[in-house]
C-alpha cells in the first residue's frame, strides 16, 4: 500500500557497510528531504518505524536494549522529518501494537485471516516546536535532547505493552511501532 501511494522508503545501512560504500552515506536523508519537499502543504501521514527493523530475540539481545519488549529506537529519522515538516504537522500518533497470540504474524497470515486478535493502542502526542528548532546532524546538544525525548517515549511504550498484556491476560508480543501524522 505504501509503495502504491508513492511513499518513500529509507534504506538504513550499517556503519561497516557505509565505510565500504561511502557514496551511499546520507542517501536515506536525501530521500526523506525530497519526500518532505514533495509533501509540503498537502495533507499527508508520515509513518516512521523508529526501531528500523522487526523485533527478534537475537536482535534484542545483540543490541542490549534497555527495554523489555522493544528494540532501541533510532531518533535521526523522526528528527529529520520534524525539522522538514514541523510547522505543518498537527500531532504525533504513537501507535503500539500487541499480538496477544505471541509472535507477530506475517503479512500473508493477516491477509488470510489467520490472526484472531490484534490489540492497537493509539496515543496522540503534542509536538512542541522545540522538537524542530535545530539541526540533528550538526547540533550535538539538540541531538541529545531528541534522543532523550525518544527514549522517554519508548520507555512509556514499553510500559504500555506490559499494561496492555496484563489487561488482555496474555504474553507481551515483541513489537512496537510509532507513526507521525
Amino acid at each position: 500500500a505504501f509503495w502504491a501511494l508513492d511513499y518513500p522508503f529509507m534504506k538504513r545501512y550499517s556503519k561497516a557497510f557505509l565505510d565500504r560504500n561511502p557514496h551511499l552515506k546520507g542517501k536515506d536523508l536525501e530521500i526523506t528531504r525530497q519526500a518532505c519537499e514533495k509533501f509540503q502543504g498537502i495533507p499527508v501521514t508520515v509513518v516512521n518505524f523508529l526501531e528500523g527493523t522487526r523485533f527478534t530475540v537475537d536482535k534484542h539481545r545483540n543490541q542490549q536494549s534497555p527495554y523489555r519488549h522493544l528494540l532501541k529506537p533510532k531518533a535521526g529519522g523522526v528528527a529529520f522529518v520534524l525539522a522538514a515538516l514541523g510547522d505543518n504537522l498537527d500531532a504525533l500518533l504513537d501507535v503500539t501494537i500487541l499480538y496477544p497470540e505471541g509472535t507477530p504474524p506475517g503479512f500473508w497470515d493477516l491477509l488470510c485471516g489467520r490472526v484472531s486478535r490484534v490489540v492497537i493502542d493509539v496515543q496522540t502526542r503534542d509536538l512542541d516546536a522545540a522538537l524542530w528548532r535545530s539541526d540533528y546532524q550538526e547540533d550535538p546538544v539538540f541531538r541529545a535532547e531528541i534522543q532523550q525525548w525518544v527514549s522517554e517515549l519508548w520507555a512509556q511504550k514499553d510500559a504500555r505493552l506490559v499494561e496492555m498484556a496484563g489487561a488482555d491476560n496474555c504474553a507481551v508480543a515483541q513489537t512496537g511501532e510509532a507513526s507521525n501524522e
